[in-house]
């Protein structure tokens, strides 16, 4: 090879050494990975075009090259070389100095020490030189950082590029950690100048996960970053499989501490996870050489979905890997995506802290032998005998804790035999009577005589006194021989000057046999040898069979490249990938392996992995090999039943038995086992041979030594059969998990060894086994597989008494066995302890006893059935957690599992888990599911609850089908008959068909079947069809058809949301009222007209709350009675949670027209029906005017994809529909519409991100967008919402309630106009916008439901609204639903899809505030006339119909009267017991009540007014006001979401009141008041998530209407100082202030530093008070408020103006003389005069005229009545409000409320005459108090006195 290929090497910008031809060698050796021979023969060729110079590899340190040692001259560093050897076989070339010796019974091969590198101390990176104290805090009792450090510190400490660290052990790589660690930190500070405080931690926005190689040194880890971080308030933390942390303890914590396995399974769970998983933003695999390891393929799959996960989501995750030097740096430099210009750092033996002397000796003979182990003793007896003469100590290592006193024994008595025990004695030692004296204390008898002569033994299983005590004599010197295991060198930082490795053969507990040790653990031991501060060179010897000793040697000094292992389990890692969801397809699983450490070295080795070289010359990406050794993984997975392929398309999916063996860490082999063993019915001993048998022991081994400890156990603590006995490796197993449960003692350290490793797999296994039986719905089989689990948890069997789970004592539990097995658990609740003491015969513990009872997790159960079909029931649970909790013993959280069986067969219908905390005890929570039935249902079924964690917790309670009556199965349906499609022409009206011809000339088929019904007659018409049949033209024909019968009828349209009340006012605004020239009016909460408004409009569209509390006062409101046609759309509603609002407005519409006997139409629009003939007969209406269509008669039509996904939890589950529904669109809908429905806002955005990211990763990442970069600029400025912001950028839509109606719009337009491809929505948008879609998908049917506090089903109705808005009539020829549902409910959903079910009646839930409603107003004044009443509603229709569904057995006319009966008389003592109605006993006259009539006209609940006579009292404060009003029920629907008790608890302690309950966060009563002052705050933009701020817009709508009723009741109640507080909070609701706010700060622009410069003056006037602004001009105002700091000339107009329009109210006294009322100081004196009223009763009368005006001097009158409320979300109208009352005593007298605006137009003036009870005579001193309900600071109060003249 010619001399002048050379590299040119430099290191610190600094020129080094040129390196010759056998440098080169050995350098292209290891960069490249050739072998000797292709290094010989070619390797000009091979480094040809190859620039290795320090731009490539800057960072590779080294002390000596090759066979020589280099002096580091000029304290220079240079590049590392590999070591010289071959990958053929060829003798190694070892560091020059090697000595290799043979003597008879051994070879010994002796390494030299290298060369120790020490840099200069000004190199050196100080830790003075930190600019930031809290990071010189992490380094405590350091002056500075090694060499090694110093040079890693630029990168590791100021960038954040992934890092490979190659160092000796003992270099110092725990500090490039903790560096990368604070640098971490350092992203997630508030920025500050100021450097010596501690900083303000972002904590909740990163985590760091330190992946540790053992659990043993996980513990040591997590104490040193623990101690270092503390000051900072890190939060450090082991998770591993020792450590299990909750959920919360895993979010709190920001360093987690695991190991490869415990990340692989919180990984596999990211979806469960990904909060956790996304905040990771520094991962540390620490002994990342640990990939040539068995466990290595764990280390790539970790890595490997880090890597993609950060490609996917574009966030920044570092990796920094720690290694000890390695052959093959680079291959894992590659692998860990490091930068080898920055990232790659690999130092030499020269930087270990203490060089190190290696020995590696090679034991002639069978290993094993005897004359091998002797060998071994004397060799280790030897050396360790020179080494402490010469001073030196020496710490032995062997494998097992017997073999550490073992050998300790050996060594005294060879010593005490030669007479060299002197030599090791500690006596000439200065603190030796120390020693000697703390020695004699130990109670371990074989211990104190070792260590008084000088040899001392640790291992695990001594006491910890004692080994603290071995290591603290150590560490002094007075130990010279220490033998122990390789715990310590993981566990203890206990260094020697020699290390000595007695052996390399042990049992590994894993395997069951008898395996080498691992290389990690010699280079850990080997980081033993030497001490620092002491020495300066350290010894270790290895001590092997002469066979092995090639291998340590080559693996020591790097002699091979370490190769990947993932080959291995392929199958199981290529499983989770399926399960998670990131690999779906053949293609993908592809690209999955390009992450991966096998795919780094197929490349660089193919040979080892199969390929040869002719493979890689055609496949130079390996794309061919690795489809090749994916898809036999494939099909390895797909035999056993646990994926699904399709081999046409590649695309990869996950079966149940998939998943769970991903989430359960199971092995494809046991799944293959458990689909050949597993049966619906089997023993306990079936099930614990199948476990025993299983894949993850099949390295068990049993060993015949072991058989008399088997058989012992085998015969004492093993209660179930085992096939062949315990004789066998799965006997062995099996025997060994009986004793565990039966708490047997194993005396053999052997099997109590395997004993640990079984324990730790069995109960996960079993737990796999459970879900799979559960998933197959086998009922006695998985009852009897989860009690097994919690037998191996619990440590007891199922026939042991329950009780003894507790920690009772060993005579107890034999008592309570013994003498109490025929006692349940509630037989001992209900004994008294003296009883318990003699049943149990042992007196003392009755007590004792009965407190476990009560303790022991019990729940109560309560069910109904109720009928839906013929064919499908609804069950019905109230579960009742019935037991004390004890924090201690029950923890965060208990779970049971709800199973419903069926008797018959013991198939389970249904399962799912219930969870109750402390807060549920004694608390019902209802759960609800629906069943199918056969052609023959079962006599009963069994609902099951089972504690999930406690044997012997199960309550069980039969539900008998025997009595129960099914409904006759109805289906009829409308045919589509071939009409010819009629034209618009057909309407003979040209303003008709002006409007119509708009969209089209001819009607569809649906439309043309029902013309004439619709158009030609008065009859009352139902018409079920699907979405988008054009019903709403049926709705127009209606109208029309009234406007031509009657003109001046009015029409009502009542919707089910406001959002398509709103849809439908603006569309027929447009298209329809103006060509007609009628008028129109929107109804809702957020609008409200006027009586003159709504008496002269034509149209009404409203909502049905809001037409229900119009309609109760129909006697006195002309326009109710004068409607002639009423139309309800979704009329199939009726069966829903507002069903019996709509039920009570039809029959209340039906007994109008009955009293009137005036014709009112009905027209219900609806999906198709199941029962639409007994709704039809409710609604009169003849079977000519009846349509109902079916589903399938759609103008579009329709193709339905139903998709399964497995997951227990919602939000994983979730998480996985999203890339199936990426993979539906482009399928499906490429380019055209996509509507996406989820339950939440939350989803809406996750999955938007979702979709972002896969966007991201395809070749087109803008290809759902429609539009220039110029127009996007422009529409993202327009929009507030910043997720929405974002999400538009690709394409992507968000429409939800908690966008503004800005956004809302925006994003609408956009979809319509098809700017945008894709919408993801929630629910609400398939009732209100009509925007369809070509292609919608329903990503779960399952929403959270505040009320059950868990997820409830979609109704099907919601299910197929929201799949009618795929297609579009005018674009496409056939549209597409996808339908994404829990697997358990697809076969459900195949069933009923299209097979509705009836609609039923839901008054029967909520009676009793309509029947309240009709007493009110009069309509009811009996229970009879209730009786009656019921009569003309659908509840009475369909109680015969289906008697079931409603709790009646007798469905005679009897029957049905006597149900009806109780319960009108049920409703009724609601009503009394919340006296809002009254009874005459004598005449059974039913009244209402003053509380009665405000429930009703403010349509609130009866339970409110209970409330309010309960809470609002006369003695109430502010506070107490603000509590009444938000526990009213009306906020009892306000939503509380999943984590918001978190944030509720948060934000409290921001709020200056207490919450309501300190006990329950999740509370809507909590959340309400927490949120009122949030407004009362000015706080709401800054509440933790946007959905409160919607949440506070549903509160402060609700709020206006309760706070008036409040009024109303605390004035019927006489309470003036009540009444006032009441109207003082409804201001500061108004305006968003707390009752003690400066009333200026209402006005624009004011601030509490403008409050600080009050009074002002100005022109000689002083103002320091809200009203003081009318005694001033403009000009005035102007000059002082312009003094204020902050207010310029805008702010100055805008205030202005809002004072300009504050309203000035002046009273006057109009008779009987006319009086000017002033606020002076003397009261007014007033003479009264009776009068007479009709029925000749005397009164006095106050006749009283209100004026208003604006109060600004020269100001003209705006009349403009809106008043100035900017933080209120809607238009609010100034009232006044006067109250007439007498302070001394505290009453009200009168109470008027004056809105001053009327028929849509402000008033000047109002007047009103009070009518007083005075006794003739008196002189009563009253006061008139008038408040403005929408200002602060602008009531005025008159003292009047008034003198009751007597009658002449």
């Amino acid at each position: 090879m010619s001399s002048d290929v050379t590299v040119r090497v430099q290191s610190n910008k600094r020129k080094g050494n040129n390196l010759g031809t056998s440098q080169l060698f050995a350098l292209a050796k290891s960069l490249l990975d050739l072998d000797g021979s292709t290094m010989h023969n070619g390797i000009g060729a091979a480094l040809r075009g190859l620039d290795i110079s320090h731009d490539d590899f800057p960072h590779i340190y080294l002390t000596s090259y090759g066979q020589r040692p280099l002096a580091v001259q000029k304290r220079k560093l240079d590049l590392v070389q590999g070591r010289s050897l071959t990958d053929t076989g060829k003798r190694h070339a070892l560091p020059e100095g090697t000595i290799r010796t043979s003597e008879q019974g051994y070879d010994e091969v002796e390494i030299p020490r290298g060369e120790k590198h020490e840099l200069e101390y000004d190199k050196l990176i100080k830790i003075a030189d930190f600019k930031e104290e809290w990071v010189r805090g992490c380094f405590p009792g350091y002056k500075s950082l090694n060499a090694m450090q110093s040079l890693v510190f630029e990168s590791a400490f100021t960038t954040n590029e992934n890092l490979l660290i190659c160092a000796p052990t003992g270099a110092g790589k725990t500090d490039i950690a903790m560096l990368s660690m604070l640098r971490c930190i350092s992203d997630h500070i508030v920025p500050s100048q100021e450097t010596h405080v501690i900083p303000i931690i972002k904590y909740s926005e990163f985590k760091i996960v330190y992946v540790a190689p053992m659990k043993a040194l996980a513990a040591e880890i997590v104490s040193k970053f623990s101690k270092r971080l503390g000051g900072l308030g890190i939060q450090v933390r082991e998770c591993t499989g020792d450590m299990q942390l909750t959920k919360s303890e895993i979010f709190a914590t920001q360093v987690l501490v695991t190991t490869p396995e415990k990340w692989d399974v919180l990984t596999r769970k990211a979806t469960r996870e990904s909060e956790l998983v996304s905040k990771v933003k520094l991962l540390i695999i620490d002994e990342v050489h640990l990939l040539h390891d068995e466990r290595g393929a764990v280390l790539e799959t970790i890595v490997a979905r880090m890597q993609r996960s950060v490609e996917i989501t574009q966030s920044m995750v570092r990796i920094v890997g720690l290694s000890a030097t390695l052959p093959n740096f680079v291959d894992v430099a590659v692998f860990l995506k490091v930068n080898t210009r920055q990232g790659l750092f690999y130092f030499d033996g020269g930087f270990r802290p203490v060089p190190l002397k290696q020995h590696f000796i090679g034991v002639k003979g069978k290993a094993g032998s005897g004359i091998h182990n002797q060998t071994l003793s004397t060799l280790c007896y030897e050396r360790s005998l020179a080494l402490v003469a010469d001073g030196k100590q020496v710490l032995v290592f062997v494998h097992s804790r017997n073999s550490t006193m073992r050998t300790v024994e050996d060594m005294q008595q060879v010593a005490q035999a030669e007479g060299a025990a002197s030599i090791f004695s500690p006596t000439d030692h200065h603190l030796y009577g120390e020693f000697k004296r703390e020695v004699e204390r130990s109670k371990h008898r074989d211990l104190k005589r070792s260590l008084m002569e000088g040899f001392g033994f640790h291992h695990a299983g001594m006491m910890r006194s004692d080994r603290k005590m071995v290591e603290k004599w150590f560490e002094k010197g007075l130990i010279k021989v220490l033998s122990c295991t390789a715990t310590l060198a993981w566990g203890v930082n206990l260094p020697a000057y020699a290390v000595v490795i007695k052996g390399t053969q042990l049992f590994d507990t894993q395997q069951g046999q008898f395996t080498d040790l691992s290389v990690l653990d010699v280079f850990q031991i080997f980081g033993r040898a030497g001490r620092p501060q002491y020495e300066s060179e350290g010894v270790a010897y290895i001590m092997t069979s002469h066979e092995k000793l090639p291998k340590y040697l080559s693996a020591v000094t790097q002699q091979y490249p370490i190769e990947s292992r993932f080959m291995d389990n392929l199958p199981d890692h290529l499983n989770a990938e399926i399960s998670l969801g990131t690999v779906s397809s053949i293609e993908e699983g592809i690209q999955w392996l390009s992450y991966t450490y096998l795919f780094v070295r197929m490349k660089r080795n193919p040979l080892n992995y199969g390929i040869d070289w002719k493979g890689i010359d055609k496949d130079k990406r390996l794309v061919a090999a690795r489809r090749k050794i994916l898809v036999a993984a494939v099909q390895t997975l797909v035999r056993n039943q646990m994926i699904t392929f399709d081999m046409n398309t590649g695309v990869l999916g996950s079966k149940d038995l998939g998943t769970i063996a991903s989430n359960y860490y199971i092995k494809h082999e046991s799944i293959s086992l458990f689909n050949e063993r597993l049966k619906e019915r089997m023993t306990e001993a079936d099930v614990l041979r199948t476990v025993s048998e299983s894949a993850e022991f099949s390295n068990i081994r049993y060993r015949q030594e072991e058989d008399r400890e088997l058989k012992r156990l085998y015969q004492n603590g093993c209660f179930c059969d085992i096939k062949g006995g315990p004789s066998s490796n799965p006997g062995k197993v099996n025997t060994i998990i009986q004793s565990m449960i039966s708490r047997s003692t194993i005396e053999d350290s052997s099997i109590a060894s395997d004993s640990n490793y079984i324990s730790q797999n069995t109960g996960r296994i079993l737990r796999a086994l459970f879900e799979i039986t559960l998933k197959r719905g086998w009922s006695h089989s998985c009852l009897m597989i989860l009690s097994l689990c919690k037998a191996v948890d619990r440590k007891v069997w199922s026939f042991e008494h329950p009780l003894v789970q507790f920690e009772v004592s060993h005579e107890v539990a034999d008592k309570l066995d013994g003498n109490m097995r025929g006692f349940d658990i509630m037989d001992i609740r209900e004994m008294s302890p003296s009883e318990i003491g003699r049943a149990l015969r042992l007196q003392k513990m009755g007590g004792a006893v009965l407190g476990y009872a009560h303790r022991f997790p019990m729940v109560n159960l309560e069910g109904s059935v109720a009928p839906l079909t013929n064919r499908v029931l609804q069950i019905e649970l109230s579960v009742t957690p019935d037991f004390a909790w004890v924090d201690k013993i029950h923890g965060g959280a208990q779970s049971f599992w709800i199973l419903a069986e069926d008797t018959d067969t013991g198939h389970l219908f249904h399962s799912e888990i219930f969870n109750c905390n402390k807060k549920n005890i004694g608390h019902a929570t209802s759960i609800g599911f629906m069943i199918p039935l056969g052609e023959s249902p079962p006599k009963q079924i069994i609902i099951r609850a089972v504690s999930d964690r406690w044997m012997g917790s199960e309550t069980v309670l039969p539900l008998s089908f025997k009595h129960l009556i099914l409904p006759q199965h109805e289906s009829r349906h409308t045919d589509l008959l071939n009409l010819r499609p009629l034209p618009i022409s057909a309407l003979q009206s040209p303003a008709y068909e002006a409007i119509v011809g708009q969209k089209f000339r001819f009607f569809n088929p649906i439309q043309t079947q029902c013309f004439h019904a619709l158009y030609e007659t008065d009859a009352n018409t139902l018409i079920g069809a699907p979405t988008g049949s054009g019903k709403t033209l049926a709705a127009e024909l209606a109208i029309w058809r009234a406007f031509n019968k009657n003109s001046n009828g009015k029409i009502v349209y009542i919707a089910p949301l406001k959002a398509l009340v709103r849809e439908r006012v603006d569309d027929w605004r447009e298209r329809m009222t103006n060509i007609l020239g009628k008028r129109l009016v929107e109804l809702t909460g957020d609008v409200t007209p006027d009586t003159g408004v709504l008496e002269r409009t034509d149209i009404i569209i409203t909502t049905p709350e809001k037409w229900d509390g119009i309609s109760r006062a129909w006697q006195t409101r002309n326009y109710v009675r004068k409607v002639s046609l009423v139309i309800i759309d979704e009329i199939h509603l009726l069966g829903g949670d507002r069903g019996p609002i709509l039920e009570v407005i039809i029959s209340r519409l039906n007994f109008v027209s009955n009293s009137t006997n005036a014709k009112v139409r009905v027209v219900g629009l609806s999906t198709a029906l199941a029962n639409a003939g007994d709704l039809g007969r409710w609604l009169n209406v003849q079977s000519n005017s009846l349509f109902n269509f079916r589903h399938s008669v759609r103008p579009v039509p329709l193709t339905i994809h139903i998709d399964g996904f497995t997951g227990i939890h919602y939000c994983p589950r979730m998480a996985t529909m999203n890339k199936p529904a990426f993979g539906a669109i482009l399928e499906h809908s490429p380019d055209k519409p996509v509507l996406i429905f989820v339950s939440s806002r939350r989803q809406t955005r996750l999955t938007a991100q979702d979709l972002i990211s896969l966007c991201a990763m395809s070749d087109n990442h803008r290809r759902f967008l429609r539009m220039t970069d110029d127009e996007l600029n422009s529409i993202q400025s327009q929009i507030r919402e910043q997720a929405l912001r974002h999400s538009i950028a690709f394409g992507i839509g968000l429409h939800h309630a908690g966008l503004t109606d800005g956004d809302r719009k925006i994003v609408q337009e956009l979809f319509v106009n098809q700017r945008i491809q894709v919408l993801v929505a929630t629910s609400t948008l398939a009732w209100g916008v009509n925007t369809p879609a070509h292609l919608v998908i329903i990503k779960g049917t399952e929403y959270y439901d505040a009320k059950t506090k868990g997820y409830v089903d979609f109704p099907l109705t919601d299910v197929l609204q929201m799949m009618g808005r795929a297609g579009r009539p005018q674009y496409d020829d056939e549209g597409t639903a996808c339908i994404f549902v829990h697997d358990v409910k697809k076969e459900f959903y195949k069933r009923f899809l299209h097979s509705p079910f009836p609609v039923e009646s839901a008054l029967h839930k909520n009676f009793d505030d309509h029947l309240n409603a009709e007493i009110s107003s009069g309509t009811i004044r009996s229970a009879a006339d209730a009786v009656e009443y019921l009569s003309w509603t659908y509840l009475f229709n369909r109680l015969p119909l289906n008697p079931a569904y409603y709790g009646l057995t007798d469905s005679s006319p009897d029957g049905v009267a006597k149900y009806l009966s109780r319960l009108v008389k049920t409703s009724l003592d609601e009503l009394l017991g919340s006296s809002c109605v009254a009874v005459d006993d004598a005449t059974c006259v039913v009244e209402s009540t003053g509380s009665g009539k405000i429930a009703a006209f403010y349509y609130l609940s009866h339970h409110t007014l209970r409330l309010f006579h309960a809470e609002l009292t006369a003695d109430v404060q502010a506070s107490d006001v603000l509590e009444v009003l938000s526990s009213a029920t009306e906020f009892a629907e306000l939503p509380v979401r999943h984590n918001e008790d978190i944030l509720n608890r948060r934000l409290s302690e921001e709020l200056p009141l207490p919450p309501i309950s300190r006990n329950n966060w999740e509370s809507p009563h909590v959340k309400t008041q927490l949120l009122l002052q949030c407004h009362f705050s000015r706080i709401t933009g800054q509440v933790p998530i946007t959905d409160y701020i919607t949440d506070t817009v549903s509160i402060l709508e609700q709020a206006v209407r309760v706070l008036q009723a409040m009024i109303a009741f605390s004035a019927s109640m006489g309470n003036l100082a009540t009444t006032l507080k009441v109207i003082e909070l409804l201001q500061c609701v108004k305006q968003g202030r707390w009752p003690d706010d400066d009333p200026f700060l209402q006005l624009p622009g004011f601030t509490e530093d403008s409050i600080q410069e009050f009074p002002l003056r100005s022109k000689g006037k002083v103002l320091d008070c809200l009203p003081q602004v009318f005694e001033h001009s403009q000009g005035e105002l102007k000059t002082a408020f312009g003094k204020l700091r902050g207010i310029d000339q805008e702010a100055l107009k805008e205030i202005i103006n809002v004072v300009a329009r504050l309203p000035l109210f002046r009273a006057q006294v109009t008779s009987p003389d006319l009086i000017e009322l002033r606020a002076v100081s003397e009261p007014v004196e007033l003479n009264l005069i009776p009068t007479f009223d009709d029925a000749g009763d005397s009164a006095y009368q106050l006749a009283l005229r209100i004026r208003r005006f604006e109060g600004l001097q020269g100001n003209k009158p705006s009349n403009l009545t809106r008043a100035y409320c900017p933080m209120f979300p809607k238009p609010q109208h100034e009232s006044l409000i006067l109250i007439l009352g007498n302070p001394s005593t505290d009453q009200v007298i009168a109470v008027k409320r004056l809105p001053f605006q009327r028929n849509g137009v402000p008033q000047k003036q109002s007047s009103l005459t009070v009518r007083l009870k005075g006794k003739p005579g008196e002189v009563e001193h009253v006061r008139l108090f008038m408040c403005v309900d929408g200002y602060m600071g602008l009531d005025q109060a008159y003292d009047l006195s008034l003198t009751y003249e007597r009658l002449e």
